[in-house]
């Protein structure tokens, strides 16, 4: 007999932000609303008249067993047809799992490069891509009527004909057929691949091994804890992996993907961290040179310049969009791009991927070594001489009523100098973002995660990001 759960009235609403519904798990990210979240989900795709199947995903995370098998069971008793993963599954392979079966939606329980505590899930529309706020919103309103009137009640187990869907098989046919294995399988250029406790291991390595490269492999069982650090590949948690390759020469990489393998990082011989930006910048450039992008370029408004500048150069036109990747979707679905990318690491190509995906990211970083037969630092310095060098950074301040005035009225009257240089151009698609006469540019905007104003900067050099970081924090605070 189905239990209707006790719904504590005080309990923090379901609230979706950037990419998902996240937070602490226990206190902002719970239970209840992850059933109420199933729920209305099904009723969106229209269960039960149209019996819509789901699939139901989860990374390596607290309950997350839980709660796949949870939401799989809830999906079921509202009419709707759940797919429930076996194991733990990438979101990047959730994603396009849904899009190649035509899936009505899917669901995955991740909080992706938040540390331990958290939990979190995303919805997957049919489009292969997260789904955007006129979605989500829907969903999250039903799910908080749902809660109010008392939750949803908790079936048994779903039915065992739809347990076990596997999807990495068809994912790695996928991404297999569309690289160069032979030139792959003739350099066998050396992987080193940090797993980071995630949920990207398993499908990583099996792409890496079949790929015919020297596979070396770092934190690769699953941990919920993430080894103690949060599972986001940054310069502060991949020391292990930068450590590695310092002592290589010749054709080896550092790979890593995060928490739910959606973002992913590069490393180089000698053991350089490549920054987001220098990243994107070398797989633009590469599938442009192999004929794999012809329409167009979708970036984040607060990316580093060098991807937009070669993208240019090669005749691609290029998109600035708000951040958060279901805009940058949205350019791929409607085919006005066919490459995207943004400034914490994330990266699609439209055959394979319309949203994030860390996985495919890493495989072409592979790819783009053998063929050129050479590390990562020698084409990235063949770009950087023609369209120079650049830092890039982030900076944040506490956001209170009168931080919020301040950008309010920077929005309204942008600066016409800033840095002691001349702005250019002013866009407030989503915050506020100056360029610079003299390069690079400053970028303010609110989080959309946390009480917290963000400030991205780009500068020629370390020192005019650090002072242009502080005069941008500066301008919230005076």
């Amino acid at each position: 007999m189905a239990k209707t759960p006790r719904v504590d009235q005080q309990q923090p609403a379901v609230r979706f932000g950037t990419s998902g519904w996240r937070g602490v798990l226990g206190e902002d990210f719970h239970l209840p609303g992850a059933r109420a979240v199933a729920r209305a989900l099904a009723d969106w795709a229209g269960a039960p008249a149209s019996a819509p199947r789901i699939l139901v995903a989860r990374d390596t995370r607290f309950q997350g067993e839980r709660l796949a098998e949870e939401a799989a069971a809830v999906l079921a008793a509202a009419g709707a047809r759940p797919l429930l993963c076996a194991g733990v599954t990438p979101t990047p392979v959730a994603a396009t799992t849904v899009r190649r079966r035509r899936l009505a939606a899917g669901i995955v329980f991740t909080a992706s490069h938040n540390r331990a505590a958290y939990q979190g899930l995303k919805v997957v529309a049919p489009w292969g891509g997260i789904a955007p706020p006129p979605i989500t919103d829907r969903l999250a309103a039903e799910a908080n009527r749902l809660l109010t009137r008392g939750g949803v009640p908790i079936p048994g187990n779903p039915p065992s004909s739809r347990k076990g869907a596997a999807p990495e098989a068809a994912y790695l046919r996928a991404l297999f057929a569309r690289l160069d294995r032979s030139a792959l399988a003739a350099a066998r250029p050396a992987i080193v691949y940090d797993a980071m406790h995630g949920a990207g291991a398993s499908v990583a390595q099996q792409a890496f091994r079949n790929l015919g490269v020297r596979l070396h492999c770092l934190r690769s069982a699953p941990d919920p804890t993430f080894g103690g650090s949060a599972p986001e590949p940054s310069a502060s948690t991949l020391g292990a992996l930068t450590e590695r390759l310092s002592r290589a020469r010749g054709l080896w990489l550092g790979i890593a993907t995060d928490g739910d393998a959606d973002r992913f990082a590069a490393v180089d011989v000698g053991g350089e961290l490549l920054g987001e930006a220098d990243a994107l910048a070398l797989l633009v450039d590469h599938m442009v040179r192999t004929g794999r992008a012809r329409r167009g370029l979708a970036i984040s408004i607060a990316t580093g310049s060098l991807p937009e500048q070669v993208a240019r150069a090669h005749g691609l036109p290029v998109q600035r969009l708000p951040i958060g990747f279901k805009h940058l979707t949205q350019a791929l679905v409607e085919g006005s791009a066919d490459l995207a990318g943004e400034e914490a690491g994330g990266f699609a190509w439209a055959p394979l991927a319309r949203d994030k995906d860390g996985i495919l990211a890493g495989c072409l970083m592979a790819e783009l070594v053998a063929q050129s037969r050479a590390p990562l630092g020698a084409r990235l310095a063949e770009l950087r001489a023609v369209h120079g060098s650049a830092v890039w950074g982030r900076s944040g301040l506490a956001s209170g009523p009168a931080q919020q005035r301040r950008l309010e009225r920077l929005g309204v009257a942008p600066p016409a100098r800033f840095d002691g240089q001349r702005v250019v151009e002013a866009d407030s698609q989503d915050g506020l973002r100056l360029d610079l006469a003299g390069g690079g540019f400053v970028l303010w905007r609110g989080s959309g995660t946390e009480p917290v104003i963000r400030v991205y900067a780009e500068a020629p050099h370390r020192a005019g990001l650090r002072r242009r970081l502080r005069a941008g924090l500066s301008a919230l605070s005076d």
